[in-house]
């Protein structure tokens, strides 16, 4: 095999100019994939950080039935305190939950005491929101992060269209689950814009407030947000609840939580999904321009040495000699093109990251590029070009082990 292999090498060296041109064409191939890979990695990674990080969190726990109503915020699919308290000990069991935060969410009347609009209002704790979502004081373009109890963080749009300020008094008036109607007068201590656009209607009181609100003779959460420490670990942790949490029945004897994950909860997931889809797209294309270059050069090369093939099956080579020839040539070439690109492609990535590039997101200005191309994407990579290098020159080598020696060394 180790003389096959010099010889696959020398006759490559002898049509240096073809193996160059092919060679690099493969490496091109690679560094087009590897960049594209690590840039919209990094692109998809920081557009999920801000939405799970801004708003949502990894993972979400609430009441069966909730999120399937979740547009009306209903107060009649809550979590009780002994529900939460069951929730509260399977999250303490799992090492990878960094920080947690439980919310009251409900829908209001938001007054200056002149207009009245809607608003939506998210009951937290101050200081497990921020370990939750931690960019969300990032989110504040007037005033502070600051949800002491009679404070509130108001969306900008509703700060524009009712002429609302950082210090400015206005009311919330919202109706509890048994229809009774209560109002509470808060100071504007923020103004935040929305992680994705001017749309957003989401604001923020401390829990009590909403409590208080809401009239709750028990303290009743929505939901439950989750923040990991590795977000990779997001799908065995979301098992993980789903398995203990399965076991509590409601009276019904159906299950009484659902969690999930902000892939479920989030539209931006179809967008990420479909950043995957160009990924394996831009692999096919690959695979199409490594299979047809090495299947081109390698079919040149058997009509080019029609009388070598001749010549050595006239002194008594075997076919499968022949075959691992040409095979060997085409695996030397993918492993060339592969060892350049993947060189080539890393140096790439490091320039960029050097180079600080930023990007907007929505309302989100100077989100910094970090491209990344981890050991397995640069395996795969290779493995698929070396592979589908293999895979072109079967058909070549092929015809080459099966010629005649009489045809060949007749061959002009």
């Amino acid at each position: 095999m180790y003389n096959l292999f010099k010889i696959a090498i020398r006759n490559l060296m002898r049509y240096r100019r073809r193996t160059l041109l092919t060679s690099s064409l493969i490496m091109i191939g690679v560094v087009f994939v590897l960049v594209f890979v690590a840039v919209t990695g990094s692109i998809k990674s920081l557009l999920i950080g801000q939405i799970t990080d801004s708003m949502l969190g990894h993972l979400q726990v609430h009441k069966k039935g909730y999120v399937a109503s979740i547009d009306n915020l209903p107060l009649t699919i809550t979590l009780t305190p002994e529900a939460v308290q069951t929730i509260e000990n399977v999250i303490k069991d799992i090492s990878e939950v960094e920080a947690y935060s439980m919310r009251i969410k409900f829908g209001g009347l938001f007054s200056n005491y002149k207009e009245t609009t809607n608003i939506r209002l998210n009951g937290v704790v101050p200081e497990s929101e921020i370990k939750t979502i931690p960019l969300l004081p990032e989110r504040i373009i007037a005033g502070k992060y600051d949800l002491k109890e009679g404070n509130i963080l108001i969306p900008e749009l509703l700060a524009k269209g009712m002429e609302v300020s950082v210090g400015d008094t206005i009311v919330v008036i919202a109706t509890n689950k048994d229809g009774s109607v209560n109002g509470k007068q808060f100071t504007v201590a923020g103004i935040l814009e929305s992680v994705t656009g001017p749309g957003g209607r989401d604001g923020y009181i401390n829990i009590e407030d909403a409590a208080e609100v809401l009239r709750m003779d028990q303290r009743e959460i929505s939901e439950v947000a989750l923040r990991l420490g590795d977000f990779t670990m997001l799908h065995d942790v979301y098992l993980y609840l789903t398995d203990s949490l399965s076991g509590e029945k409601n009276e019904a004897g159906n299950p009484m939580f659902e969690v999930h994950t902000w892939e479920s909860l989030s539209p931006f997931h179809n967008i990420s999904q479909m950043i995957d889809i160009m990924t394996f797209f831009i692999k096919i294309m690959l695979i199409a321009m490594v299979l047809v270059s090495i299947m081109n050069v390698m079919i040149m090369a058997v009509y080019e040495r029609m009388r070598e093939i001749g010549t050595i099956s006239a002194i008594g080579t075997m076919p499968g000699k022949i075959l691992s020839m040409f095979i060997l040539e085409g695996l030397s070439i993918g492993i060339l093109g592969t060892i350049v690109g993947n060189a080539t492609g890393c140096a790439i990535i490091y320039i960029l990251n050097i180079s600080h590039i930023t990007f907007n997101f929505g309302r989100q200005t100077g989100l910094l590029l970090q491209p990344h191309v981890g050991a397995a994407d640069l395996l795969t990579v290779s493995v698929i070009v070396i592979v589908v290098s293999v895979v072109a020159s079967l058909q070549p080598a092929l015809k080459a082990s099966r010629m005649e020696p009489i045809y060949a060394l007749h061959h002009v």
